[in-house]
Protein backbone atom coordinates (compact mmCIF):
# COMPACT_ATOMS: atom_id res chain seq x y z
CA UNK A 1 0.00 0.00 0.00
CA UNK A 2 1.12 3.21 -1.32
CA UNK A 3 1.11 5.59 2.39
CA UNK A 4 2.54 9.31 1.73
CA UNK A 5 1.77 11.18 5.06
CA UNK A 6 1.70 9.49 8.65
CA UNK A 7 2.24 11.39 11.71
CA UNK A 8 4.35 9.21 14.19
CA UNK A 9 5.74 9.52 17.74
CA UNK A 10 9.72 9.55 18.44
CA UNK A 11 10.88 9.20 21.80
CA UNK A 12 15.14 8.91 22.46
CA UNK A 13 16.53 7.31 24.78
CA UNK A 14 17.37 8.52 28.80
CA UNK A 15 20.40 8.79 30.20
CA UNK A 16 21.66 6.64 32.47
CA UNK A 17 21.91 7.75 36.14
CA UNK A 18 25.01 8.27 37.92
CA UNK A 19 25.65 6.62 41.61
CA UNK A 20 26.91 7.31 44.74
CA UNK A 21 29.86 4.88 46.12
CA UNK A 22 32.83 4.66 48.29
CA UNK A 23 35.40 2.16 47.83
CA UNK A 24 34.95 -0.51 50.99
CA UNK A 25 38.40 -2.94 50.41
CA UNK A 26 39.03 -3.92 53.59
CA UNK A 27 42.93 -2.82 53.12
CA UNK A 28 42.15 0.50 51.20
CA UNK A 29 42.19 3.41 53.55
CA UNK A 30 40.02 6.23 53.05
CA UNK A 31 38.73 4.60 49.48
CA UNK A 32 36.92 7.62 48.55
CA UNK A 33 34.47 7.98 46.22
CA UNK A 34 34.04 5.42 43.19
CA UNK A 35 30.21 6.18 41.45
CA UNK A 36 30.35 5.76 37.59
CA UNK A 37 28.63 8.16 35.03
CA UNK A 38 25.40 6.86 33.48
CA UNK A 39 25.39 6.30 30.12
CA UNK A 40 24.28 8.44 26.96
CA UNK A 41 20.55 7.75 25.71
CA UNK A 42 20.25 6.33 22.07
CA UNK A 43 19.30 8.72 19.59
CA UNK A 44 16.90 8.84 16.86
CA UNK A 45 17.88 9.04 13.08
CA UNK A 46 16.44 8.91 9.58
CA UNK A 47 18.17 7.64 6.88
CA UNK A 48 17.29 8.55 3.85
CA UNK A 49 17.04 5.28 1.20
CA UNK A 50 16.23 4.40 -2.59
CA UNK A 51 15.58 1.32 -1.97
CA UNK A 52 12.08 3.05 0.19
CA UNK A 53 9.20 4.46 -1.53
CA UNK A 54 6.68 4.58 0.95
CA UNK A 55 5.79 5.30 4.62
CA UNK A 56 3.80 2.18 4.88
CA UNK A 57 5.98 0.89 7.61
CA UNK A 58 4.76 3.90 10.17
CA UNK A 59 1.40 3.03 9.67
CA UNK A 60 1.26 1.10 12.36
CA UNK A 61 4.10 1.55 13.84
CA UNK A 62 3.42 4.99 15.66
CA UNK A 63 6.00 4.85 18.55
CA UNK A 64 9.86 4.50 17.66
CA UNK A 65 11.50 4.82 20.84
CA UNK A 66 15.61 4.02 21.71
CA UNK A 67 17.54 2.74 24.01
CA UNK A 68 17.86 4.07 27.51
CA UNK A 69 21.70 4.62 28.75
CA UNK A 70 22.58 2.43 31.45
CA UNK A 71 23.23 3.35 34.81
CA UNK A 72 27.22 4.30 36.49
CA UNK A 73 28.48 1.27 38.69
CA UNK A 74 30.90 0.59 41.25
CA UNK A 75 34.65 1.18 40.77
CA UNK A 76 33.95 3.84 38.30
CA UNK A 77 32.45 1.66 35.84
CA UNK A 78 29.89 3.94 32.99
CA UNK A 79 27.30 2.68 32.34
CA UNK A 80 26.92 1.88 28.25
CA UNK A 81 25.06 3.67 26.50
CA UNK A 82 21.73 2.82 24.40
CA UNK A 83 21.91 1.92 20.93
CA UNK A 84 20.58 4.44 18.48
CA UNK A 85 17.33 3.83 16.55
CA UNK A 86 17.91 3.78 12.74
CA UNK A 87 14.68 4.21 10.42
CA UNK A 88 14.72 4.15 6.66
CA UNK A 89 12.88 6.55 4.62
CA UNK A 90 12.11 7.43 1.21
CA UNK A 91 14.43 9.84 -0.35
CA UNK A 92 12.19 12.62 -0.91
CA UNK A 93 10.81 12.43 2.92
CA UNK A 94 10.12 15.81 5.08
CA UNK A 95 9.41 15.93 8.79
CA UNK A 96 8.15 18.35 10.35
CA UNK A 97 7.04 19.21 14.09
CA UNK A 98 3.90 20.33 15.71
CA UNK A 99 4.29 23.88 14.91
CA UNK A 100 4.80 22.73 11.60
CA UNK A 101 8.93 23.36 11.81
CA UNK A 102 10.92 21.28 9.57
CA UNK A 103 13.17 19.01 11.60
CA UNK A 104 14.62 17.19 8.63
CA UNK A 105 14.51 17.06 4.87
CA UNK A 106 15.50 14.04 3.13
CA UNK A 107 16.73 15.03 -0.72
CA UNK A 108 19.58 12.17 -1.38
CA UNK A 109 20.00 8.65 -0.84
CA UNK A 110 22.56 7.53 2.44
CA UNK A 111 21.44 11.47 3.96
CA UNK A 112 20.94 10.96 7.78
CA UNK A 113 19.99 13.32 10.34
CA UNK A 114 19.16 12.71 13.86
CA UNK A 115 15.68 13.39 14.82
CA UNK A 116 15.05 13.12 18.65
CA UNK A 117 18.34 13.19 20.51
CA UNK A 118 19.59 11.07 23.62
CA UNK A 119 19.67 12.46 27.09
CA UNK A 120 23.28 12.76 28.74
CA UNK A 121 24.10 9.99 31.41
CA UNK A 122 24.10 11.65 34.73
CA UNK A 123 27.76 12.15 36.72
CA UNK A 124 28.60 9.82 39.56
CA UNK A 125 30.17 11.30 42.72
CA UNK A 126 33.93 10.11 41.34
CA UNK A 127 33.49 13.26 39.26
CA UNK A 128 33.20 15.42 41.72
CA UNK A 129 35.98 14.96 43.55
CA UNK A 130 38.31 17.79 44.20
CA UNK A 131 41.14 19.30 46.74
CA UNK A 132 38.23 20.98 48.73
CA UNK A 133 35.53 18.05 48.11
CA UNK A 134 37.06 15.08 48.73
CA UNK A 135 33.72 13.10 49.88
CA UNK A 136 31.83 14.12 47.82
CA UNK A 137 27.88 12.31 47.94
CA UNK A 138 26.00 13.95 45.52
CA UNK A 139 25.59 12.30 41.63
CA UNK A 140 23.23 13.29 38.72
CA UNK A 141 19.83 11.51 37.25
CA UNK A 142 20.06 11.41 33.48
CA UNK A 143 18.65 13.43 31.19
CA UNK A 144 15.56 12.30 29.23
CA UNK A 145 15.55 11.85 25.96
CA UNK A 146 14.05 14.47 23.61
CA UNK A 147 10.74 13.00 22.33
CA UNK A 148 7.73 14.79 19.50
CA UNK A 149 5.14 14.10 17.57
CA UNK A 150 6.29 14.46 14.23
CA UNK A 151 4.87 14.53 10.52
CA UNK A 152 6.65 12.44 8.02
CA UNK A 153 5.50 13.67 4.47
CA UNK A 154 6.60 12.09 1.43
CA UNK A 155 7.17 14.61 -1.48
CA UNK A 156 8.84 12.58 -4.72
CA UNK A 157 11.54 14.45 -6.11
CA UNK A 158 11.46 14.86 -9.39
CA UNK A 159 12.40 16.89 -12.51
CA UNK A 160 9.40 16.83 -14.40
CA UNK A 161 5.59 16.39 -13.20
CA UNK A 162 3.19 14.57 -15.67
CA UNK A 163 -0.32 16.83 -14.76
CA UNK A 164 -3.46 16.63 -16.50
CA UNK A 165 -7.33 14.95 -16.05
CA UNK A 166 -7.95 11.94 -16.20
CA UNK A 167 -7.18 9.62 -18.71
CA UNK A 168 -5.13 12.71 -20.54
CA UNK A 169 -2.42 9.81 -21.10
CA UNK A 170 0.49 10.65 -18.52
CA UNK A 171 1.05 6.53 -17.35
CA UNK A 172 1.31 5.94 -21.23
CA UNK A 173 3.89 9.34 -21.98
CA UNK A 174 6.12 7.64 -19.06
CA UNK A 175 6.11 4.13 -20.30
CA UNK A 176 7.20 5.82 -23.47
CA UNK A 177 10.36 7.79 -22.47
CA UNK A 178 11.25 5.75 -20.01
CA UNK A 179 11.75 2.11 -18.26
CA UNK A 180 8.97 2.73 -15.95
CA UNK A 181 5.81 0.02 -15.89
CA UNK A 182 2.93 2.01 -14.67
CA UNK A 183 -0.52 0.27 -14.65
CA UNK A 184 -2.62 2.16 -17.94
CA UNK A 185 -6.10 1.26 -18.78
CA UNK A 186 -9.13 3.18 -20.34
CA UNK A 187 -10.56 4.29 -17.01
CA UNK A 188 -10.53 7.49 -14.78
CA UNK A 189 -8.33 7.41 -11.93
CA UNK A 190 -6.29 3.84 -13.25
CA UNK A 191 -3.09 5.83 -11.16
CA UNK A 192 -3.36 5.61 -7.43
CA UNK A 193 0.38 6.64 -6.67
CA UNK A 194 2.93 8.52 -8.29
CA UNK A 195 5.39 6.84 -10.49
CA UNK A 196 8.91 7.53 -11.49
CA UNK A 197 11.13 6.98 -14.95
CA UNK A 198 13.72 8.66 -16.17
CA UNK A 199 13.84 10.01 -19.60
CA UNK A 200 17.50 9.87 -21.40
CA UNK A 201 17.42 13.54 -23.29
CA UNK A 202 21.05 12.73 -25.21
CA UNK A 203 24.35 11.28 -24.09
CA UNK A 204 24.57 14.28 -21.10
CA UNK A 205 21.67 14.92 -20.22
CA UNK A 206 18.50 12.85 -18.38
CA UNK A 207 15.11 13.81 -16.60
CA UNK A 208 13.54 12.29 -13.80
CA UNK A 209 9.68 12.46 -14.53
CA UNK A 210 7.00 11.71 -12.28
CA UNK A 211 3.43 10.90 -13.45
CA UNK A 212 1.58 12.58 -10.85
CA UNK A 213 -2.84 10.59 -9.83
CA UNK A 214 -5.34 12.74 -12.32
CA UNK A 215 -7.04 15.79 -10.87
CA UNK A 216 -10.72 16.54 -11.73
CA UNK A 217 -12.40 19.81 -10.94
CA UNK A 218 -13.04 20.46 -7.33
CA UNK A 219 -10.08 18.31 -6.57
CA UNK A 220 -8.99 20.86 -3.55
CA UNK A 221 -12.59 20.15 -1.63
CA UNK A 222 -11.84 16.94 -1.98
CA UNK A 223 -12.99 15.15 -4.86
CA UNK A 224 -11.57 12.81 -6.94
CA UNK A 225 -8.15 12.01 -5.42
CA UNK A 226 -8.16 15.49 -3.86
CA UNK A 227 -5.00 17.75 -3.57
CA UNK A 228 -3.04 14.68 -1.64
CA UNK A 229 -0.65 14.06 -4.38
CA UNK A 230 0.05 17.43 -5.42
CA UNK A 231 2.83 17.42 -2.48
CA UNK A 232 4.31 15.75 -5.41
CA UNK A 233 4.43 18.51 -7.54
CA UNK A 234 6.29 20.49 -4.90
CA UNK A 235 9.77 20.02 -5.15
CA UNK A 236 9.79 19.68 -9.60
CA UNK A 237 11.41 21.91 -11.68
CA UNK A 238 9.14 21.72 -14.67
CA UNK A 239 5.36 20.86 -15.01
CA UNK A 240 3.87 18.85 -18.20
CA UNK A 241 0.61 19.77 -18.63
CA UNK A 242 -0.94 17.32 -20.84
CA UNK A 243 -4.54 17.26 -22.15
CA UNK A 244 -6.59 15.19 -24.14
CA UNK A 245 -7.48 16.58 -27.55
CA UNK A 246 -10.62 14.43 -27.78
CA UNK A 247 -11.86 16.88 -25.01
CA UNK A 248 -14.91 19.07 -26.03
CA UNK A 249 -12.87 22.13 -24.54
CA UNK A 250 -9.34 22.14 -24.54
CA UNK A 251 -9.22 25.59 -22.97
CA UNK A 252 -11.74 24.88 -20.10
CA UNK A 253 -10.09 21.47 -19.48
CA UNK A 254 -6.92 23.84 -19.19
CA UNK A 255 -7.78 26.08 -17.07
CA UNK A 256 -9.63 23.66 -14.88
CA UNK A 257 -6.82 22.58 -13.46
CA UNK A 258 -4.89 25.63 -13.44
CA UNK A 259 -7.59 26.32 -10.69
CA UNK A 260 -6.66 23.02 -8.69
CA UNK A 261 -2.81 24.00 -8.65
CA UNK A 262 -3.89 27.79 -7.34
CA UNK A 263 -5.88 26.74 -4.98
CA UNK A 264 -2.90 24.51 -3.62
CA UNK A 265 -1.22 26.09 -0.37
CA UNK A 266 1.46 26.90 -2.54
CA UNK A 267 0.73 28.12 -5.73
CA UNK A 268 1.84 25.77 -7.93
CA UNK A 269 0.70 27.79 -11.12
CA UNK A 270 4.23 29.52 -11.22
CA UNK A 271 6.11 26.86 -11.71
CA UNK A 272 7.31 26.39 -15.06
CA UNK A 273 4.90 24.72 -17.38
CA UNK A 274 4.83 22.82 -20.94
CA UNK A 275 1.47 22.55 -22.35
CA UNK A 276 0.93 19.52 -24.71
CA UNK A 277 -1.82 18.28 -26.82
CA UNK A 278 -1.98 14.33 -26.84
CA UNK A 279 -3.22 11.48 -28.90
CA UNK A 280 -3.02 13.18 -32.12
CA UNK A 281 -2.56 9.99 -33.52
CA UNK A 282 -5.33 9.46 -36.57
CA UNK A 283 -5.83 12.98 -36.38
CA UNK A 284 -6.45 15.38 -39.53
CA UNK A 285 -4.03 18.34 -39.22
CA UNK A 286 -7.43 21.04 -39.21
CA UNK A 287 -8.53 19.24 -36.26
CA UNK A 288 -5.21 19.39 -34.44
CA UNK A 289 -4.67 23.71 -35.56
CA UNK A 290 -8.35 23.72 -34.43
CA UNK A 291 -7.78 22.92 -31.58
CA UNK A 292 -3.91 24.51 -30.77
CA UNK A 293 -6.34 27.81 -32.08
CA UNK A 294 -8.71 27.17 -28.89
CA UNK A 295 -6.33 26.21 -26.30
CA UNK A 296 -4.22 29.67 -27.18
CA UNK A 297 -7.33 31.80 -26.07
CA UNK A 298 -6.38 30.24 -22.55
CA UNK A 299 -2.87 30.05 -21.91
CA UNK A 300 -0.62 33.37 -21.54
CA UNK A 301 0.74 35.19 -24.60
CA UNK A 302 3.61 33.56 -26.85
CA UNK A 303 3.12 29.95 -24.97
CA UNK A 304 4.40 27.39 -27.40
CA UNK A 305 1.85 24.28 -27.31
CA UNK A 306 3.08 20.84 -28.45
CA UNK A 307 0.90 18.40 -30.34
CA UNK A 308 2.11 14.84 -29.16
CA UNK A 309 1.39 11.24 -29.37
CA UNK A 310 2.30 9.28 -26.21
CA UNK A 311 1.21 6.17 -28.36
CA UNK A 312 3.31 6.45 -31.03
CA UNK A 313 5.52 8.65 -30.30
CA UNK A 314 4.92 11.60 -32.51
CA UNK A 315 6.34 15.17 -31.38
CA UNK A 316 8.11 13.72 -27.95
CA UNK A 317 11.46 14.41 -28.62
CA UNK A 318 10.73 18.27 -28.89
CA UNK A 319 7.97 17.87 -25.74
CA UNK A 320 11.54 16.72 -24.44
CA UNK A 321 14.08 19.15 -25.19
CA UNK A 322 12.15 21.74 -24.49
CA UNK A 323 11.15 20.53 -20.82
CA UNK A 324 14.72 20.05 -20.35
CA UNK A 325 15.83 23.79 -21.45
CA UNK A 326 13.21 25.03 -18.74
CA UNK A 327 14.45 22.02 -16.20
CA UNK A 328 17.62 23.57 -16.58
CA UNK A 329 16.81 27.34 -16.83
CA UNK A 330 15.25 26.81 -12.97
CA UNK A 331 18.52 25.05 -11.86
CA UNK A 332 20.45 27.53 -12.60
CA UNK A 333 18.15 30.14 -11.19
CA UNK A 334 17.93 28.22 -7.88
CA UNK A 335 21.73 27.87 -7.79
CA UNK A 336 22.02 31.53 -7.88
CA UNK A 337 19.94 31.90 -4.79
CA UNK A 338 22.14 29.86 -3.15
CA UNK A 339 25.15 31.50 -3.74
CA UNK A 340 24.37 34.97 -2.13
CA UNK A 341 25.45 35.63 1.58
CA UNK A 342 24.13 33.41 4.05
CA UNK A 343 22.18 35.74 6.74
CA UNK A 344 24.15 35.06 10.34
CA UNK A 345 22.09 35.38 13.25
CA UNK A 346 22.81 35.68 17.07
CA UNK A 347 21.90 32.26 18.92
CA UNK A 348 20.32 32.71 22.41
CA UNK A 349 22.32 32.43 25.16
CA UNK A 350 21.76 28.96 27.08
CA UNK A 351 22.59 30.10 30.34
CA UNK A 352 19.76 33.39 30.34
CA UNK A 353 17.26 32.99 33.12
CA UNK A 354 14.10 34.45 34.31
CA UNK A 355 12.35 34.33 37.48
CA UNK A 356 8.36 34.51 37.85
CA UNK A 357 6.53 35.11 41.49
CA UNK A 358 3.30 33.07 41.54
CA UNK A 359 2.04 33.49 44.76
CA UNK A 360 4.20 32.19 47.60
CA UNK A 361 6.02 29.72 44.70
CA UNK A 362 9.23 30.70 42.37
CA UNK A 363 9.58 29.72 39.06
CA UNK A 364 12.51 29.77 37.34
CA UNK A 365 13.01 29.42 33.62
CA UNK A 366 15.98 28.96 31.07
CA UNK A 367 17.57 26.49 29.46
CA UNK A 368 20.96 25.84 31.46
CA UNK A 369 19.01 26.42 34.63
CA UNK A 370 16.28 23.82 33.87
CA UNK A 371 19.03 20.82 32.56
CA UNK A 372 20.94 21.50 35.67
CA UNK A 373 17.80 20.54 38.06
CA UNK A 374 16.52 17.89 35.29
CA UNK A 375 19.76 16.03 36.61
CA UNK A 376 19.12 16.97 39.98
CA UNK A 377 18.07 14.24 42.96
CA UNK A 378 15.61 16.04 44.59
CA UNK A 379 15.72 13.29 47.84
CA UNK A 380 19.83 13.95 48.06
CA UNK A 381 20.09 16.60 50.11
CA UNK A 382 23.49 16.98 48.89
CA UNK A 383 22.63 17.41 45.05
CA UNK A 384 19.87 19.85 45.93
CA UNK A 385 22.34 21.74 47.52
CA UNK A 386 24.52 21.73 44.34
CA UNK A 387 21.78 23.13 42.82
CA UNK A 388 21.18 26.15 45.49
CA UNK A 389 25.15 26.52 44.61
CA UNK A 390 25.00 26.39 41.01
CA UNK A 391 21.89 28.98 41.67
CA UNK A 392 24.50 31.48 43.58
CA UNK A 393 26.81 31.14 40.87
CA UNK A 394 24.64 32.19 38.06
CA UNK A 395 22.70 34.92 40.26
CA UNK A 396 19.57 33.61 40.58
CA UNK A 397 20.13 33.54 44.02
CA UNK A 398 20.42 37.19 44.45
CA UNK A 399 17.66 37.83 42.23
CA UNK A 400 15.51 35.64 44.74
CA UNK A 401 16.77 38.09 47.53
CA UNK A 402 15.89 40.99 45.08
CA UNK A 403 12.13 39.60 45.03
CA UNK A 404 11.54 39.15 48.34
CA UNK A 405 11.83 35.28 48.82
CA UNK A 406 11.78 34.21 52.66
CA UNK A 407 12.74 31.06 54.69
CA UNK A 408 10.84 28.05 53.38
CA UNK A 409 9.04 29.75 49.73
CA UNK A 410 9.28 27.22 47.05
CA UNK A 411 11.36 27.64 44.25
CA UNK A 412 10.40 25.74 41.33
CA UNK A 413 12.66 25.15 38.16
CA UNK A 414 10.99 24.20 34.97
CA UNK A 415 8.76 21.05 35.60
CA UNK A 416 11.56 19.27 37.47
CA UNK A 417 10.51 19.39 41.07
CA UNK A 418 10.10 21.90 43.69
CA UNK A 419 12.26 22.54 46.78
CA UNK A 420 12.77 25.33 49.99
CA UNK A 421 14.11 28.27 50.28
Amino acid sequence: MFVDKVKVSVAAGKGGDGIVSFRHEKFVDRGGPNGGDGGKGGNVVAVASRNQNTLAAFRYKKLLSAEAGQNGQKQKKHGRSGKDLYIKVPVGTVVTDEKAKVVADFIKDGQESVIARGGKGGYGNAHFTSSRRQTPKVAEKGEKGESYELLFELKTIADVGLIGMPNAGKSTLLSRISHARPEIADYPFTTLRPNLGVADIDSNNSLLVADIPGLIKGASQGKGLGVEFLRHVERTKVLIHLIDIYQNNVAKTYQTIQDELAAYPINLTKRPQVVALNKIEGLDSEIIDDQIKTLKTALPKNAKIFAISAMSGQGLRELLFAANQLAQQKQSKAAKVKSKLPVIKLKKDDSSWKVTKKGKTFAITGKKIERFAERTDFDNPAGVQRLRDIMTKMGITHELLRRGIEPKSKIKIGSSGEFKY
